[in-house]
């Protein structure tokens, strides 16, 4: 964040969603680390979104608000939610395209145990999208209808961190880092240049396999 603050004067991050992120953000918006991060210079965006309200308990903008962002003191105004409530999901994913960055300088992005990241999920037409950044998809959950970024945003950004948790996503984490494959069949393969932090049931199974 530092970095890019001292090139550019900002720093464009796109927030993660889900349950992993959760205690990460709070943890981010308490002393000591708060005081580390530029909050003054931070245009905050978001990888993707269910189609609820910013107040409804499946947001990815309610956690993150909740978790971080309106316990910090960062303008409300540089934080970009995804509308994913409208009515026209196409025309409120194309407005939110003309919202982000060229190049995103911060990317966080989490993983289901299928392997999905933000809300790419395997065999989606999404993960063969070149032209547009942000569409509409369906995914899983109780929440099924979403807005997603595409490939190329995951592809441009400047720096990318993966945050897996949970003995359920450890198949899934062996899979992606212990070998090629298609993203069609794991879409987190498109962030494998990221910096993965990995808790110890989540790493269990990808270490067993290096350490043989």
């Amino acid at each position: 964040m530092g970095a890019s603050v001292a090139e550019r004067g900002r720093c464009a991050v796109a927030l993660a969603g889900g349950h992993t992120p959760r205690p990460v953000y709070e943890r981010l918006a308490e002393p000591p680390l708060a005081a580390q991060v530029p909050w003054h210079a931070l245009d905050v965006f978001f990888g993707d979104e269910r189609a609820v309200g910013p107040a409804d308990r499946n947001s990815n903008y309610r956690m993150a608000a909740d978790a971080m962002l309106e316990r910090v003191p960062l303008d409300p105004a540089r934080v970009h939610r995804i509308a994913a409530e409208r009515p026209d999901r196409d025309q409120a994913a194309r407005d939110y395209e003309r919202l982000l960055p060229e190049r995103l300088d911060l990317l966080l992005l989490g993983m289901g145990a299928d392997g999905h990241t933000a809300s790419l999920f395997p065999g989606a037409a999404a993960l063969h999208e070149r032209r547009r950044r942000v569409v509409p998809v369906s995914g899983a959950g109780p929440v099924t209808e979403r807005i997603s970024i595409t490939p190329p945003v995951i592809e441009a950004a400047r720096e990318i961190v993966v945050l897996v948790a949970g003995p359920d996503k450890a198949a899934a984490v062996q899979a992606a880092l212990g070998g090629a494959g298609p993203v069609e069949e794991l879409p987190i393969r498109l962030a494998l240049r990221g910096t993965w932090l990995l808790t110890a049931d989540a790493a269990a199974r990808w270490q067993e396999g290096t350490s043989a």
